[in-house]
């Protein structure tokens, strides 16, 4: 199991973005569709995760926490890593394929881009962070297409940013490591240094706010949702972004964006009231008059 990295899994829960912003989440039959979607697309994201891990054990073995990872401990062999991970495939497109041919062709654009990923262009500096920003924008347009949902420009944008701001994070968690350890924690890492990424990191979030709070206020985004309400919710991204920033340059503990969904109460109480919220403005339209 920890070779498949289940914690990972919640990444996945951005499929069900569009069905939530469409007002259709209390849908059962479009909800059981993603429910699949969601395990399918797991299944995939766990095989890129095994081959990763077999491609990069030397490597992963000379990281503080990496090194604990079945594959560079040791724990688990090369050739049942690979069995796994033919597995896992297999099981990942076949039910893809089941779902439907526009998901199974989203999905398969994942697989393959990640796979690149790991076979070399994680190497590459900036290319690797925009590749991962480019998977959560996969996932969402998977959702899309599985619950058969448009999803609008502006929920791609934004959902391409918030990932790039996390990937930044992570990359300039490396550098804090290989400041104290003197070894670069990714090829990639040569091409960054602290200013750098502190300079894209306050570059990116000002972009977010701003592209949010212009989201919220155009007129075709206050014509679908029938309210002018939902510049409201601003102030939780705001919120929860000036938390991870707190997290990135106070305390210098980014790592894993997984690892802090999970364990940050600020930043879960955030997402939490942001979703409340937008769940009263577009579920709840006979309590409208709460917010006048």
């Amino acid at each position: 199991m920890k070779l498949l990295r289940p914690k990972h899994w919640a990444k996945n829960l951005f499929l069900f973005i569009p069905l939530f912003f469409a007002g259709e989440i209390f849908n059962v039959n479009k909800v059981v569709v993603l429910l699949g979607a969601f395990a399918c697309f797991s299944l995939l994201a766990s095989s890129i995760y095994v081959i990763n891990d077999y491609r990069d054990i030397e490597a992963d073995r000379a990281h503080p926490e990496k090194c604990k990872r079945p594959l560079a401990s040791g724990a688990i062999s090369k050739s049942v890593a690979l069995v796994v991970f033919g597995l896992l495939v297999v099981a990942g497109l076949g039910g893809a394929w089941l779902i439907g041919n526009k998901f199974l062709f989203v999905l398969s654009i994942y697989f393959v881009l990640n796979l690149a990923y790991s076979f070399g262009l994680k190497n590459i500096s900036i290319l690797d962070i925009f590749i991962v920003a480019a998977g959560f924008v996969l996932r969402v347009k998977a959702g899309g297409v599985a619950s058969q949902i448009p999803v609008s420009e502006w929920l791609m944008l934004m959902v391409f940013l918030l990932a790039l701001f996390m990937a930044i994070a992570k990359r300039r968690d490396d550098i804090v490591l290989k400041i104290a350890s003197g070894k670069d924690m990714r090829v990639a890492s040569k091409g960054y240094n602290m200013d750098f990424l502190n300079v894209s990191l306050a570059l990116v979030s000002a972009v977010i706010i701003v592209t949010y709070i212009m989201y919220t206020m155009d007129d075709l985004t206050q014509a679908h949702f029938k309210t002018y309400r939902l510049y409201y919710t601003a102030v939780f991204v705001i919120a929860g972004l000036m938390r991870y920033l707190q997290i990135t340059y106070v305390e210098n503990d980014t790592g894993s964006p997984t690892k802090i969904l999970y364990k940050d109460r600020f930043i879960q109480l955030t997402i939490l009231l942001w979703i409340l919220s937008f769940y009263v403005i577009i579920y709840l339209p006979t309590n409208k008059s709460f917010f006048e």
